[in-house]
């Protein structure tokens, strides 16, 4: 496959990647490391450029290609490069963990609770996936789920994961007796008639 052609060296300062730096700040604990030679495969990209702004500088910056002087004279250009860099990782994230590798990478993550683990008593710890509502950028949050929660199958993103549906369920208790479903009834029809005098009071003003 053809690779993006690399006009530029690499910083021999850099001690660190862009993409290991980016995936090690606080909140981006979901990303996965792609590969280089992923990010510099043309074919991966492809459409990419209409969706993302300083497209080539932004790529440049995640593959820690020195910049042109003008970005590096102008703060403000600067600025705009790096949010492009970070939507662009996100779309290549997005394609990359489709691939085999992207997928063992995300199993290791989930499998480490690097998602997080579900609070409900009854979930038992369980290790919770990171589910997108939107595939356009910055329509929707991020939020998770718990396969013993949500009762859906996740092997559409990360397959080879056995469901674990609990069987146990919650069972409100009040000083260790079981609260009757006829008390939610009586309460909410306690709640509207100490409201009704009010709601009259106001009329007549």
């Amino acid at each position: 496959m053809a690779t993006v052609s690399v006009n530029r060296k690499m910083s021999s300062s850099e001690e660190v990647s862009w993409v290991t730096w980016f995936c090690g700040l606080r909140g981006n604990e979901f990303f996965c490391e792609v590969d280089e030679d992923y990010i510099q495969d043309k074919f991966n990209l492809t459409g990419l450029n209409e969706q993302v702004p300083n497209y080539r500088q932004a790529l440049d910056m995640i593959l820690d290609l020195e910049p042109e002087d003008e970005l590096e004279d102008n703060p403000h250009q600067s600025d705009m490069t790096e949010q492009a860099a970070e939507m662009l990782y996100g779309l290549i994230h997005a394609r990359y963990i489709l691939t085999n590798r992207g997928i063992a990478q995300m199993i290791e993550k989930y499998q480490t609770g690097d998602f997080g683990h579900c609070p409900r008593v009854y979930c038992e710890s369980q290790p919770m996936l990171p589910l997108g509502l939107s595939d356009i950028p910055g329509e929707a949050m991020m939020v998770h789920i718990s396969e013993r929660v949500s009762r859906i199958c996740c092997s559409w993103y990360i397959p080879n994961i056995a469901r674990n549906v609990p069987t146990n369920q919650f069972v409100p208790r009040l000083y260790g007796f079981k609260i009757h479903s006829l008390a939610y009834q009586i309460q909410l029809q306690a709640a509207a008639n100490f409201k009704m005098p009010l709601r009259t009071v106001n009329s007549k003003k």
